[in-house]
């Protein structure tokens, strides 16, 4: 790592700080390489070497330094050459303009080198991804366990601007084998490890914790929705799921429901649009029923792997993140479709993965083969229902 460089007689002078979290400044500083200013020829030769994985000799390495070369005296040397008149060739042919090397008596050999970009974060995806929109975005997480602490990793991946995270309970042993949190967070809230966790790894995004109950807070979530944009909640609970698409409803919000079903056997992510045309959750159920098929609600109320022997929890941490990041993408997607971005429409409203499909179930939930997806449309509201008809 370079932190500070001088040229001939001039003074040393800084490189800057911004590697502070580099595991190389943890190491002994000191004058130990030298750079050189050079034409594209020698850069184009690292770009050869390196290729071959070979080196050259060093007498061959001085020829190509018009001024300044050291002879090792001792040992060897780290040596920087720099090429800042690339041509436009050169620079269509990724010759590097910095090539980094191991200079010894006998030879020189290439050394990978990687230059800390002018531009960093979220922010290098533009203008390919529309970071601009989703950094102004601020989306709520209701349920901060396997899925939803998986959503909302890759909410912040996405480059959403501010998280508010959803969940009254805390870290415990149990929860590590299927959680994204690291063992050194047991013990914390769940909000509050995903703060720590996510904030290190996505500085664009901002986390705020809310370790509150969705259904006992329901005032507290009220006011959070207003500055909402849109709410992804993968609580487990049925009443935490009919009160999150209530209250996102009464909003004006977008509401995307994430879960698995049938004890972890498919995974099942529900859009619900605020729309006259659209039935929320409670409709949405009532209609399968109607259809002849069931309401896997009631089931969602036993927590991970305590159902009977028979049927244990059969989803494993990969399948339950797979479904938060189905999620994620969905409310991104939805983001973006009502920013006028066309290509990120969804096909429906309504998706079952297969996780370990259970054929034997009934109509619209009989995957046969896992990764399956199956996409349905929405539904309308029924009749005197609470939610979707307002008073």
């Amino acid at each position: 790592m370079v932190i500070a460089l001088s040229s001939e007689h001039e003074p040393i002078r800084p490189c800057g700080d911004r590697l502070r979290t580099h595991f190389l400044t943890r190491g002994d500083a000191g004058p130990v390489g030298r750079w050189f200013r050079v034409d594209e020829a020698t850069n184009l030769a690292w770009v050869q070497a390196i290729t071959r994985g070979a080196g050259y000799p060093t007498a061959r390495f001085k020829d190509q330094i018009a001024i300044g070369f050291v002879k090792p005296i001792s040992g060897a040397y780290i040596a920087l050459t720099f090429a800042p008149d690339l041509s436009d060739r050169a620079r269509e042919a990724r010759i590097p303009t910095v090539a980094a090397w191991f200079v010894t008596n006998d030879g020189v050999h290439p050394v990978a080198v990687d230059i800390e970009p002018d531009q960093l974060g979220v922010a290098r995806l533009h203008p390919k991804w529309p970071v601009d929109i989703l950094q102004q975005k601020n989306v709520t997480v209701v349920g901060t366990g396997s899925i939803g602490s998986a959503a909302a990793h890759a909410l912040a991946l996405s480059g959403v601007g501010t998280l508010n995270l959803v969940d009254p309970d805390r870290l415990l042993s149990h929860n590590l084998v299927r959680h994204t949190s690291s063992p050194r967070h047991v013990g914390k809230k769940k909000v509050d490890a995903l703060k720590i966790e996510i904030e290190a790894l996505r500085p664009d995004t901002r986390v705020v914790p809310y370790p509150i109950n969705a259904i006992t807070a329901a005032n507290r979530m009220r006011e959070l929705l207003q500055s909402t944009d849109i709410v992804l909640c993968a609580s487990d609970g049925v009443a935490s799921r009919r009160t999150t698409g209530h209250l996102a409803r009464r909003a004006g919000k977008v509401a995307v429901l994430a879960c698995v079903l049938e004890d972890g056997a498919l995974g099942e992510i529900l859009r619900l649009r605020p729309w006259p045309d659209h039935g929320c959750l409670t409709c949405r159920r009532d209609e399968l029923r109607e259809r002849g098929s069931i309401d896997p609600e009631p089931a969602l109320n036993l927590p991970y792997g305590e159902g009977t022997q028979h049927r244990p929890m059969t989803a494993v941490g990969s399948d339950l993140q797979l479904v938060g990041q189905h999620a994620a993408k969905a409310t991104v997607a939805t983001l973006l479709e009502a920013a006028g971005i066309p290509d990120q429409r969804l096909p429906g409203e309504h998706m079952l993965l297969a996780l370990r499909p259970t054929p034997d179930w009934p109509t619209p939930f009989d995957l046969r083969r896992a990764s399956e997806i199956r996409w349905l449309p929405a539904t309308p509201p029924k009749p005197g229902c609470p939610t979707c008809e307002q008073t």
